[in-house]
């Protein structure tokens, strides 16, 4: 069952910024990742799930409803965090939170009390002394907090620390385990390869791939950087009819994908003194698809 529907989106704001002909489908109990850098895309993808603004072209529905015509039902329901977070600077973070769980109905603060202590969240203090970092746990602490069974996440990582950064992605991965549907969006590789089952890729407003991660991670061409005794035997290695990356001297990455053994057992005719293993990334196949060195 697809819980989050994007059909041929279009929304153009000339000069080749927007979003053209998107066709995306998150199924239920999925953590969709929506990969890209900033200005590509992404957070006008959100904001036409969310209801707030509306297409050229196309149409997005969430659990089967019209974000442009049933946006107000979505939102009820939805767990949300902004890319820009809008605040009311002088409140409180506690009375910012309770005043988004009142508009929310959510009667019972015990969640948003556990996410606060979750996250050594401090919300006390006025909003506009605190810091980036700080408002955005408040963000967190707000699109989680009413146990929606669908979340979606505009560069939720933005100004944590890398031990937030942690706790944020095993959340991600708890709610996961209970069946949450979670579209995220994000421009940092690792959270992306943590947390979701699969990931689309927007360049430039089009959607230029859609991975899944499982298939990815078993389908990554790994390159073995071999370190023979001898030049000489770098050499004669060469002529083994293995894809060769680089050599330096006595030493040889090899590009490699599948059956390591014939490999292994080409190497046993040589002395290796080190062998080190490095898999293509999420930031590879990234790259690959954004140009960049070597246009992995």
């Amino acid at each position: 069952m697809n819980v989050i529907e994007v059909k041929q989106l279009t929304k153009d704001y000339g000069n080749k910024k927007g979003v053209f002909d998107v066709d995306l489908t998150v199924k239920k109990g999925e953590v969709f990742g929506f990969l890209g850098p900033n200005g590509a895309g992404k957070t006008t993808t959100i904001r036409h799930l969310m209801g707030f603004i509306h297409p050229d072209k196309g149409q997005c529905f969430i659990n089967g409803m019209d974000c442009s015509k049933q946006q107000e039902i979505i939102q009820q329901k939805l767990g949300y965090l902004p890319g820009e977070i809008a605040f009311m600077e002088d409140m409180t973070g506690i009375k910012f939170i309770k005043f988004i769980a009142e508009m929310k109905g959510i009667k019972d603060f015990s969640r948003a009390q556990e996410l606060i202590d979750m996250f050594s969240l401090d919300p006390n203090g006025k909003i506009k002394r605190m810091s980036k970092g700080m408002k955005q746990k408040i963000g967190i602490v707000c699109a989680f907090m009413n146990d929606s069974d669908v979340i979606i996440l505009d560069e939720p990582t933005s100004g944590l620390d890398p031990l937030m950064q942690n706790k944020f992605l095993e959340l991600v991965l708890a709610e996961k385990e209970k069946g949450k549907t979670i579209f995220m969006s994000s421009h940092i590789f690792d959270e992306i390869e943590r947390t979701c089952d699969r990931t689309a890729i927007i360049k430039e407003g089009h959607i230029v791939a859609v991975e899944n991660l499982k298939t990815l991670s078993q389908s990554k061409r790994k390159s073995y950087v071999i370190t023979f005794a001898t030049e000489d035997m770098a050499a004669s290695f060469a002529k083994e009819g293995y894809e060769i990356k680089e050599t330096h001297g006595n030493q040889i990455t090899v590009t490699h994908k599948g059956n390591v053994k014939p490999l292994i057992h080409t190497l046993d005719k040589y002395e290796v003194t080190a062998l080190d293993v490095k898999t293509q990334s999420l930031e590879e196949l990234f790259m690959h698809y954004y140009g960049g060195e070597d246009h992995v």
